[in-house]
């Protein structure tokens, strides 16, 4: 099989990389599908509740990362004898903060609560027990770690068992018909089992932790380089979630049918990552010997993500309404207007994606924060305006032009703007036409 116009992605390619994969794919799949059963069961109030916190505590934990994991990588391939250094150093410095920030999570939590727990069921505990998962994702180090060794596999291993149980959990919680302060437990579960995980499996590459030392010169040295980056991810965090957080004060319902929306258009976002990684060499190895190719594969490949996206978009425009009725049944009434205008962001989430790698490749990493920056801004302040009016409705209004203002920040920059043009002409399939019409 051969993506037209894309030479050097041959069935071959495409094979072995479904098949190093395709687990990872199961697991997306299963977790998507306990995902929308968790929805059904929990209603709308109690999934609003739940989706609210989990918005809430990943923005702020966002900060727990310290933009560290590209740093830690770099580290350890430059200097794989100071193995033990970096990564002692990495986790004590990211437990350190995440510890800091589980109460600062919940005190920010009260600052801005307006509104009233449910009875018998606080959200402000459903808050604090979220708050815990960003600790134990401190271990994901190890992750960084045989990121750096080209071993991912062992990584992917341990994440589909542990979706696996997780699976298993949240189905076990739906038939004993518990409250939703157990599925924040559950959330939570993750991150420990993700952390036990990743530990045993670097045991059993015959390495320890207990080997792992403290570097307070190296714990400055990573700080200094990775603090810029700590900013970015919680753009990207604001970027992502801020919506569900801004509708709260609309009631826990509202996000509830939103979150419900919202999780069934970006179920398929892996998608585009996927095709991305699978090209992307072949696009890298022309841009070192034949420019004229390499613009024309990154057209090749915008074109690509539209036709797989736009069909997508406009069936779901149609049919929303009936999707959300066929997964949740009558529970999240409301859902498919606002399924049919979110699922929309999907294309330009799919350019962006493309481009990002383009932004990544050029070296203008700067550009891409400031697009994202921008993305969150425009979100933020639609959201103030359009969500008293329109609820839900206007955090998806919001959302779409969020992501079409993020992906088309390109044609607003000189030397991206070559870009953006050819987004441009993808998006309104000017390019696909005119290949037609040369044959």
């Amino acid at each position: 099989m051969k993506i037209p116009g894309i030479k050097g992605f041959d069935e071959e390619a495409f094979g072995k990389y479904v098949k190093n994969t395709g687990w990872l794919m199961f697991g997306k799949i299963l977790s998507m599908v306990v995902g929308f059963l968790t929805a059904r069961y929990l209603g709308p109030y109690s999934f609003g509740d739940l989706s609210f916190a989990d918005a809430f505590t990943t923005i702020v934990a966002a900060v727990g990362a310290l933009g560290l994991d590209s740093f830690i990588i770099r580290e350890l391939i430059s200097e794989p004898e100071k193995r033990d250094e970096i990564l002692g150093t990495s986790l004590l410095l990211r437990l350190s903060v995440n510890a800091l920030l589980i109460p600062l999570t919940v005190l920010i939590y009260l600052f801005f609560h307006h509104y009233s727990d449910k009875p018998g069921n606080p959200l402000t505990w459903v808050v604090l027990i979220l708050a815990f998962a960003s600790f134990f994702k401190s271990f994901n180090v190890i992750d960084s770690y045989f990121q750096s060794q080209v071993a991912s596999k062992y990584v992917v291993q341990v994440q589909n068992i542990c979706i696996i149980i997780s699976a298993g959990v949240k189905v076990i919680l739906v038939v004993l018909a518990l409250p939703v302060i157990y599925f924040a437990f559950a959330l939570t579960l993750d991150s420990i089992l993700l952390a036990v995980g990743l530990t045993l499996m670097y045991k059993k590459r015959g390495l320890q932790l207990f080997t792992w030392t403290f570097s307070k010169t190296r714990a400055k040295g990573l700080l200094q380089k990775s603090f810029p980056l700590i900013l970015s991810a919680v753009m990207v965090s604001i970027y992502m979630k801020i919506d569900q957080v801004m509708l709260k004060p609309v009631g826990s319902e509202e996000v509830g049918i939103y979150s419900a929306a919202a999780k069934l258009s970006e179920a398929w976002y892996f998608i585009p990552v996927a095709i991305v990684t699978s090209v992307f060499p072949a696009i890298i190895h022309a841009r070192k010997t034949d420019l004229p190719r390499y613009f024309k594969r990154l057209g090749n490949l915008y074109d690509l993500l539209v036709l797989i996206s736009l069909p997508v978009a406009i069936f779901i425009s149609f049919f929303g309404a009936d999707i959300i009725h066929l997964i949740y049944q009558n529970k999240y009434n409301g859902a498919g207007a606002m399924l049919s205008i979110h699922i929309w962001s999907g294309i330009f989430v799919f350019l962006g994606s493309a481009s990002s790698q383009f932004l990544l490749a050029e070296g203008f990493t700067s550009i891409s924060f400031q697009r994202t920056a921008l993305g969150a801004l425009v979100n933020i302040l639609l959201n103030l305006w359009l969500i008293p009016q329109y609820g839900g409705v206007g955090a998806s209004i919001a959302t779409l032009i969020a992501c079409f203002v993020s992906a088309f920040y390109l044609l607003f920059i000189p030397k991206t703007r070559q870009q953006g043009i050819m987004m441009l002409k993808s998006l309104f399939l000017v390019s696909i036409f005119q290949k037609i019409l040369k044959r």
